[in-house]
């Protein structure tokens, strides 16, 4: 049975139903006659519930209604529990170089600087030069100290040591006195043989001697101006100096002297007094 049937039924059962309780009440019957009688013998009681009746076909899908209003927003959820950290990843390969920033803006200028001082150029150019002469003076020293290493002799109270440098009579002297010392002065026997050992030796042939006729012609005295007293080993015919040129001395590989220029360069024998302890 269709649904729509099954309403119309239910309607005119219902309205059925209230005509006989319409008649049972107010006294009629069929017929239109009053049934005064009826009223006061019974009581009209509803009937028992009757049986469910069978589900009927579900009805066709009604018209959709109308959108209803927003409700109120619902209350904010709450924040879940924070998962444990993970492990910390390996650490992935350095990056390409970036492209070159734009340039900054010029930042503010600084506060203008003291007025400098004027330069004592001059004075600073004599230091330089200075301090050039006495790094010659020591590279010189250096050199004469290596020198020495290689060969010195001695005596009780002197050091003598053959400078192989060439030098004119006056540089040989001023070289020896700015090492503290002077041109060899042999003054005896022993000392001159001491000297001539070592020039031999050496493999040279001569060097110059502290010994000098410069201030007067014929009179030769030492380097410390003390003049020639019990000793003396010229060579045969020495000194001869006829031009009035050789006014100075050098000492030959066999320990004999002998007058020469003082301007000719050859190698040259300086003395050191021994420190007394």
């Amino acid at each position: 049975m269709s649904s729509k049937k099954e309403q119309q039924l239910r309607k005119y059962g219902t309205l059925v139903v209230l005509f006989i309780f319409q008649v049972q009440i107010f006294g009629f019957d069929v017929d239109n006659r009053p049934t005064t009688d009826v009223c006061s013998t019974h009581t009209i009681l509803p009937g028992p519930k009757g049986d469910e009746g069978e589900k009927g076909d579900r009805g066709e899908v009604g018209r959709q209604g109308k959108v209803g209003p927003k409700g109120p927003k619902g209350n904010k959820g709450t924040v879940g529990d924070i998962g444990d950290q993970g492990m910390i990843g390996k650490i992935g390969p350095i990056g390409g170089k970036g492209d070159k920033g734009a340039k900054g803006f010029s930042g503010v200028p600084g506060k203008k600087g003291k007025a400098g001082t004027v330069c004592d150029c001059g004075r600073y150019r004599r230091v330089v030069g200075q301090l050039n002469v006495n790094v010659a003076r020591l590279n010189t020293s250096i050199k004469f100290v290596k020198n020495v290493i290689a060969g010195i002799r001695e005596t009780d109270e002197k050091f003598y040591y053959i400078v192989k440098e060439e030098k004119n009579y006056r540089e040989a002297l001023m070289h020896c006195r700015d090492r503290g010392g002077t041109l060899a002065m042999p003054k005896d026997e022993a000392t001159n043989d001491l000297i001539a050992d070592y020039v031999s030796k050496s493999g040279l042939f001569r060097a110059f001697i502290g010994m000098n006729d410069i201030e007067k012609e014929g009179q030769f005295v030492y380097a410390d101006n003390t003049s020639l007293q019990n000793y003396s080993n010229w060579k045969e015919g020495e000194p001869n100096d006829p031009a009035g040129r050789e006014d100075c001395v050098e000492m030959l590989s066999t320990g004999e002297w002998n007058d020469s220029e003082c301007q000719v360069t050859i190698y040259f024998v300086c003395e050191f007094l021994k420190r007394r302890k």
